[in-house]
């Protein structure tokens, strides 16, 4: 990631942290002024996008520093750490729902449709619809999982906050304040569905994953048609940490090639995979023939 995308991806961060606070002081003050259980859920939720959006923060900082001598392949893996905790943070909250939606279940309290908990209410899922489109769009552009995970959980609180609203005046119609504390389930379940794929993608990261086939079959052509002068390439490996791609390879050239030839080649392999794959960090061992495996890529 470049310094400018960096401090990109720190500012967008900052921006969560603050739309987060400004979003749960308004549902605060519409679980408070309607007394309903589900969108006190619905509050309690947006506690946990303002840690989401801190442990964001954080790991994006991180995840920006150069690599050092503790860790010579960088940061990157900081992003992900950190949608794991804001996954545990997402099922905590889950937990704290279920148990408000019993007590409001088995002992059933009234609440009111005050006009403006209501529309205060509304006003705050603008605001996080708003705001889950930017981190999105950011967190793409800079290649931040941290970001992206975070605007896919507003994505989730958005749909989650206008289903209870919805609920909730229906209860009102209908008279059935058990609806209310069934609501504050669903959004307990909504959200610990959302922290489990958090959780579920964070560790696949964390785990070195493999490209997709199709940024594969990518840098096998390029190498490929890139390579002239030597004889093959084989043993190509790849894997993602956060937004940095690594792609490892051995290249066979003729036992006769000089270093500085081999060198060259090398140099102009790398220089087309920087150009098609984005963040991305080669290592290439050169071999001589005798070391061809006759399995890996002939160069054209």
């Amino acid at each position: 990631m470049s310094a400018k995308t960096s401090r990109i991806a720190i500012h967008v961060a900052y921006g969560s942290l603050v739309v987060g606070v400004v979003v749960l002081a308004l549902k605060a003050f519409a679980a408070w002024s309607t007394g309903s259980i589900a969108l006190y859920s619905d509050a309690l939720e947006s506690v946990v996008n303002v840690v989401t959006a801190l442990v964001a923060l954080v790991a994006v900082r991180l995840s920006a520093r150069p690599a050092d001598e503790a860790l010579p392949y960088g940061y990157h893996k900081a992003e992900y750490f950190s949608a794991v905790v804001i996954g545990v943070f997402i099922v905590v909250a889950a937990i704290l729902i279920f148990n408000e939606a019993w007590h409001g279940f088995i002992s059933p309290r009234g609440f009111r449709l005050d006009p403006w908990g209501i529309s205060v209410s509304v006003l705050a899922s603008i605001a996080n619809a708003g705001w889950s489109w930017w981190l999105l769009r950011e967190g793409k552009k800079a290649g931040s999982p941290a970001l992206q995970a975070d605007g896919r959980h507003l994505a989730t609180d958005v749909g989650s906050t206008l289903g209870v609203l919805l609920g909730v005046l229906l209860a009102a119609a209908l008279n059935w304040p058990q609806l209310d504390a069934i609501l504050a389930g669903l959004v307990g379940l909504t959200i610990l569905w959302s922290g489990w794929e958090l959780i579920k993608q964070s560790v696949i990261g964390l785990m070195d994953v493999a490209v997709e086939p199709k940024t594969l079959h990518l840098i096998r052509d390029i190498i490929s048609a890139n390579a002239e002068g030597a004889i093959e390439a084989h043993d190509i490996r790849t894997r993602q940490a956060g937004k940095m791609t690594f792609i490892d390879f051995h290249l066979v050239v003729p036992g006769a090639m000089s270093v500085e030839q081999a060198h060259q080649i090398c140099d102009g392999i790398e220089l087309k995979l920087k150009d098609a794959v984005e963040h991305a960090q080669i290592t290439i061992h050169v071999e001589p023939e005798e070391k061809a495996k006759h399995s890996g890529i002939v160069v054209v």
